[in-house]
């Protein structure tokens, strides 16, 4: 299983910054390789599930997300068990008017695609995890509709 850990600092309260990631429509707006999100079901206690398809190194992959736990503009943990195996920890630590948002993840790259290019895309994904944050902070800072698509590994 390969992880990945990354923080951001974003000039918007926990509150707002933990609304927008635990909408799930928003996530294609955000995330480069997240290329669709349907039959988002949402249960008055937070709990949310929804279906996927994400792109990585070329084949897209179909997935489904359910919330493992949450806790109101702190936590959202989220895991998929088909697709890509995975599992997400968005953690939202308020700081008067800004938040660090934390996006951990540890994850499988199915298949002979992770026997064959593991080190590339564990490279990969981290830029990708990078630019994820980097498009969550422009957006939720100046409100920018366009977003970074150029998820490329550093040499």
């Amino acid at each position: 299983m390969l992880s990945i850990k990354k923080s951001i600092e974003i000039k918007a309260p926990a509150s707002e910054v933990f609304k927008f990631i635990t909408t799930p429509e928003n996530l294609p707006v955000v995330w480069p390789s997240m290329m669709e999100v349907s039959n988002v079901t949402m249960n008055p206690n937070g709990l949310q599930a929804f279906d996927w398809v994400y792109k990585m190194a070329g084949i897209h992959f179909h997935g489904h997300s359910d919330t493992v736990e949450i806790k109101p503009d702190q936590l959202l943990v989220m895991k998929n068990e088909k697709g890509i195996t995975s599992k997400f920890r968005w953690a939202f630590e308020g700081r008067g008017d800004s938040t660090v948002l934390t996006m951990e993840a540890d994850y499988e790259i199915p298949g002979a695609l992770g026997k064959l290019a593991k080190p590339f895309l564990q490279k990969l994904n981290e830029r990708e995890a990078e630019t994820l944050l980097a498009n969550t902070k422009m957006r939720l800072e100046e409100g920018r509709r366009e977003v970074r698509r150029d998820v490329q590994p550093h040499a």
